[in-house]
This record gives C-alpha cells, sequence and structure tokens, in this order.
C-alpha cells in the first residue's frame, strides 16, 4: 500500500513534466522543423501571452474561484491603449497605464461581488466577461485602433514578451511560495472558514486576487497589442479556456488551495507545444480543440483521483 501511495506522490508531483517531455522527445523525432531553435523561440513568444493569463487564473482557481472575464480584459486593454496611442503615438506609456488600470477596475468589480455579495465565481465573472467585451466593443465603436508607435510596438517583438513573461513568473512564485500573502491564498482556497476562524482577512484575499487577474490580463493585453500594432474589440475571445487548461493541468485543483505557478508553467509549455507540434503536423484546429477539452478532462479527474487515494 505504501508503495502504490508513494508512487501516487511521485506521479502528483512529476506527472505532468514527464508528459512535456514526452512530448517534446515524440516531436523531436517527427518534425524536423520542431528542432530548431526559432520555433522553440517561437513557442515561448506565443505561450507568453496565455502564460500571463494563466498565472493570474492560477491565484484565482486557488482560492476555489474562477475568471471568465481574461479573454475579454485582454480587449479591453487592447482598446483602451490604442485609442490613447493612436490621439497621440508618445504617449504609449499613459496608454498602458490607463490599459492595466482599466483592467484592475474590472478585476476589482469581480472581487467585489465574489468576497463581499457572495456571488458565486463561475456567474460573477461570466456576466463580468459579457459586460468587459460589450465595453471593448462600446468604446472603440467596433472598430480597431491600428497603432505606429514603433516604441510601444517594440514591447511585442523578439523576447521581449518572453522576458516579461519570465519576469511575471518568478514575481508571482516568490509572492505565492515566499509571502504572508501566498499562504493566505492556500489557506483560503483550503479552508474558507477554517481561514476566517484564525484571522484571515479572506474578503480581502478574495479582492486582490481577482484585482492581480485583472492586472495581469491587461498586461498580457498590452503585449498581445503590441505584437500586432492593433487593439481590437474582437481578440481574446476563447483564451480563458487556455489559461484555465494550463493551471489545470499543472496540478492547481479546481477546489482550491492546491497549485504552484512553476506547475502553471508546465502547463501552459504543454499547451504550446501541443498547438505548435500539431500545427506542424497539419492537425486541424478543430482536432486541437477536442484535444485541449479531453486534456483538461483527463487531469481533472486526475486530481479527484489522487485525492480519493490519498485519503
Amino acid at each position: 500500500m505504501k508503495k502504490n501511495v508513494s508512487g501516487m506522490e511521485f506521479l502528483k508531483k512529476y506527472g505532468i513534466l514527464l508528459v512535456l517531455v514526452a512530448m517534446w522527445v515524440i516531436l523531436l523525432i517527427v518534425s524536423p522543423t520542431f528542432r530548431t531553435v526559432d520555433n522553440a523561440i517561437n513557442i515561448l513568444r506565443q505561450v507568453a501571452v496565455n502564460g500571463i493569463l494563466a498565472i493570474g487564473m492560477t491565484f484565482v482557481i486557488m482560492t476555489g474561484g474562477i475568471d471568465l472575464t481574461v479573454g475579454s480584459l485582454v480587449a479591453v486593454a487592447g482598446v483602451v491603449c490604442g485609442s490613447i496611442i493612436v490621439a497621440n503615438p508618445s504617449m504609449w506609456a499613459v496608454g498602458i497605464i490607463a490599459a492595466l488600470a482599466a483592467c484592475a477596475i474590472f478585476g476589482a468589480i469581480n472581487g467585489f461581488f465574489v468576497a463581499y455579495m457572495g456571488v458565486p465565481a463561475f456567474v460573477a465573472t461570466l456576466a463580468g466577461m459579457t459586460i468587459a467585451r460589450g465595453f471593448a466593443y462600446v468604446y472603440s465603436d467596433g472598430k480597431p485602433y491600428t497603432m505606429a508607435s514603433k516604441t510601444f510596438s517594440s514591447i511585442g517583438k523578439g523576447m521581449v514578451p518572453i522576458v516579461i513573461f519570465l519576469v511575471i513568473f518568478a514575481v508571482c512564485h516568490i509572492l505565492l511560495s515566499r509571502t504572508k500573502f501566498g499562504r493566505y491564498i492556500y489557506a483560503t482556497g483550503g479552508n474558507i472558514r477554517a481561514a476566517e476562524a484564525s484571522g484571515v482577512r479572506v474578503k480581502r484575499i478574495l479582492m486582490k486576487v481577482y484585482i492581480m487577474a485583472g492586472v495581469l490580463s491587461g498586461i498580457a493585453g498590452v503585449v498581445l497589442a503590441a505584437r500586432t500594432n492593433s487593439g481590437q474589440p474582437a481578440v481574446g475571445t476563447g483564451f480563458e479556456t487556455d489559461a484555465i487548461a494550463a493551471a489545470v493541468i499543472g496540478g492547481t485543483s479546481m477546489t482550491g488551495g492546491i497549485g504552484t505557478i512553476p506547475g502553471t508553467l508546465i502547463g501552459i509549455l504543454i499547451i504550446g507545444t501541443l498547438n505548435n507540434g500539431l500545427n506542424l503536423l497539419n492537425v486541424s484546429s478543430y482536432y486541437q480543440q477536442i484535444v485541449k477539452g479531453i486534456i483538461i478532462l483527463g487531469a481533472v479527474c486526475f486530481d479527484i483521483s489522487s485525492k480519493k487515494l490519498s485519503k
């Protein structure tokens, strides 16, 4: 019995990493293009935006919640930032600050309804997703903003998106694993009543987590807008799916209280490798969606099974 338990613990700790390594080995064998350094950099650049969203999603899920607004906030950030840069290209920094502020406000609204009004996170953020998307269309009048600022566009070019992602990864990993705030997040997600009884200000923690998710969504939206040189109200649709998938595949429990930022990094690399590999093998995007869904379901089932075995 002890051997089975230790084996399960090993799989819980390293299983996802082994899956990622196995995917790399298979693709290195079957696809010459996958072996190139340029393709590796391309994968990292592609996962940067969704990786930033996934980190924010990890914090939210660890409190036992969910945030469906992240994709819509990518659009909000793009149009807010784009409108200012189009009016005055030299004010690109102001555009970025305004975009992050707008997304932080939406995050605070989500947090308020979840923490103080007792609205289930799924319902609150589903409504927030619709409102944020509508705001992006109303604000931009349904038209994209094409930006001509070379300084701003450099944020989305070369290695810059990767560096931004890795910096956010490092900061958030330290925040979650080395600070009191991180311990309070684990406590809130593990048992909210026990956390409250021990003096954790749960409502404040929830507010901060949703605001953080909003700001990170704003950063992702700014990076994407810089990469495409445009702020579009329709962008970001479905991004929440990859963010949730990365967090769950990386070991974050949907019931809260369990998860790590490095795990989410592995999860987003699996998603990015999967997308890249299937594209290189000319697999239809329709089948890619099916594969992602199966992986998410499998990760959740594994999480449930491992909890039952550990009891």
